[in-house]
C-alpha cells in the first residue's frame, strides 16, 4: 500500500505571529505538511527569540514553536514591506495573526478585511480577550489570562494559588486556532469559501475550566486547592519513600483500597474498618488515611513502592522532573524523539502527538534563523537582486 501524504501538503500559511499562541498553532500546521511563512520584524524578529538562550543558545520557546517554518523579515510599517506580505497572502490558503488588538486592522491584515478580498482564504485572528467588550484592548499575556480565567484560583495549595507551569492560555488558544483552521479548510473543500476564524485566549482557557466552572455556575462549592491531593478522593496524593523519591498513587474505589491495605500497607483489617472502608470515610479521615499510606511507603525505595503498587493493581506514578521527562523510558521505547536542524546545530524535539499510521511522518523541519528565507521568498515574487538590495539598505527587510 502506498504511503499517504501528509494531510496539509500543498497548503500555504502566512503568519504574522509572535510569542506562543499563533506560533504554536502554525507549528502544528507545519508538522502536518503545510508550508508556513513566518513574518517577523527585521529588528530582532519574533520577540520570543529573546526570551532565553537555553536551547543551545536559542530561546526554548522559539525552538518549541517554530520548527519547519520559513522566516521572512520585513517591516510591515513600510508600505513596501506591507505590499510584500499582501502579495504572499493573495497566494496563500491560510493567514494567521496575533498582533496587539487593532494592529492587524490598521494594516488591513485582519480576518474580515482579508476574507472579503480573498474569498477562499482562511484567516485567523488570535487575541487575548476577543474583538469586543470591555477587555478587548487590555494587554493579554499568558499569566494574566490564567488569572482572569480563574485557573490560578484552583491551582496550588490551600495557602498559595499558583499559575500553571507552562503557558496554558497560549497553548489553549493555539490548539483551538489549529483545529479552527482544519475545520475551515474542510468547509472550504465543500463550499469553495474560506472565511474568518476568531480565537481568544480567555475563551479557550474558560472552556478548559469547564469542570470547576460548571460546579460554580450550578451552585456547588468549587473544590479547594489541595496541591497534589484530590479534593474528594482519598488516598490520592504523593508520598515520600526511603530514598527521597515521591510516588503518587490513586485509589479510585473500595476494592482498590482493600488491595492496598492487604498487599502494600500490610494491614488487611483496614479494608473493613468503618473509618477507612469507603471513600467517603477515607476522605472524611484524610489525615489518618494519608498517614497510614505514608508510613507504609516510607520504608520502601521509590522502585520498591512502584513495584508493590503495580503488583496490587493500584494506579501510581513517579513525581517526575522535567529532566526525567526528557529521559522518560516510555518516550524512548516508542521512538518519540527526533532531531531537527537549527542555526546552532541539531536539537532534540518530540514528535507531535498526532500520529497518522500509514501516512508520511511528521514534517519536522529546521528552526529558522531570522530572515533566513527573505531573499528566496522575494525572488519567488519576481523581485530582482537590485530591488532586494534597496529594501535591505532601507531597513525594510533583513
Amino acid at each position: 500500500m502506498d504511503t499517504q501524504p501528509l494531510p496539509l501538503d500543498g497548503v500555504t500559511v502566512v503568519a504574522v505571529e509572535q510569542a506562543v499562541a499563533a506560533p504554536f498553532a502554525t507549528r502544528q500546521l507545519a508538522d502536518l505538511g503545510a508550508r508556513v511563512i513566518k513574518v517577523e520584524r527585521p529588528d530582532g524578529g519574533d520577540f520570543a527569540r529573546g526570551y532565553d538562550t537555553a536551547a543551545g543558545g536559542l530561546a526554548s520557546h522559539f525552538v518549541w514553536c517554530n520548527r519547519g517554518k520559513e522566516s521572512l523579515a520585513v517591516d510591515l510599517k513600510d508600505p513596501r514591506g506591507l505590499a510584500v506580505v499582501r502579495e504572499l497572502v493573495a497566494g496563500a490558503d491560510v493567514f494567521v495573526q496575533n498582533l496587539a488588538q487593532g494592529a492587524a486592522a490598521r494594516l488591513g491584515l485582519d480576518a474580515a478585511t482579508l476574507c472579503a478580498a480573498h474569498p477562499r482564504l482562511v484567516a485567523v485572528d488570535i487575541s487575548g480577550y476577543g474583538a469586543g467588550g470591555p477587555y478587548a484592548h487590555k494587554r493579554a499575556y499568558d499569566m494574566l489570562v490564567q488569572c482572569e480565567a480563574g485557573l490560578v484560583s484552583v491551582t496550588g495549595t490551600a495557602e498559595q494559588p499558583v499559575k500553571a507551569g507552562f503557558p496554558a492560555a497560549d497553548v489553549a488558544a493555539a490548539m483551538y486556532a489549529f483545529s479552527g483552521v482544519l475545520a475551515a479548510l474542510l468547509r472550504r473543500a465543500t463550499t469553495g469559501r474560506g472565511g474568518p476564524v476568531e480565537v481568544s485566549m480567555l475563551d479557550a482557557l474558560a472552556e478548559w475550566m469547564g469542570h470547576p466552572l460548571h460546579q460554580a455556575m450550578h451552585g456547588s462549592a468549587v473544590p479547594p486547592r489541595t496541591g497534589l491531593a484530590h479534593s474528594v478522593i482519598a488516598p490520592y496524593d504523593a508520598f515520600g519513600t526511603a530514598d527521597g523519591e515521591r510516588v503518587l498513587l490513586s485509589v479510585q474505589n473500595d476494592r482498590e483500597w482493600r488491595r492496598l491495605a492487604e498487599q502494600v500497607i500490610g494491614r488487611p483489617e483496614l479494608a473493613d474498618d468503618p473509618d477507612f472502608a469507603t471513600n467517603a470515610a477515607r476522605a472524611r479521615n484524610r489525615s489518618r488515611t494519608d498517614a497510614v499510606v505514608a508510613a507504609a511507603l516510607a520504608g520502601l525505595t521509590g522502585r520498591e513502592a512502584l513495584a508493590g503498587l503495580e503488583a496490587a493493581g493500584i494506579a501510581c506514578a513517579r513525581l517526575n522532573s522535567v529532566a526525567g521527562l526528557a529521559a522518560h523510558p516510555q518516550l524512548a521505547a516508542r521512538d518519540r524523539w527526533r532531531v531537527v536542524d537549527s542555526p546552532v546545530g541539531p536539537l532534540r524535539a518530540l514528535l507531535p502527538p498526532i500520529t497518522l499510521p500509514g501516512g508520511a511522518g511528521a514534517r519536522m523541519g529546521a528552526v529558522p534563523a531570522l530572515g533566513e528565507h527573505t531573499d528566496a521568498l522575494l525572488r519567488a515574487l519576481g523581485m530582482t537582486g537590485e530591488q532586494t538590495s534597496a529594501l535591505r539598505r532601507d531597513g525594510v527587510i533583513a
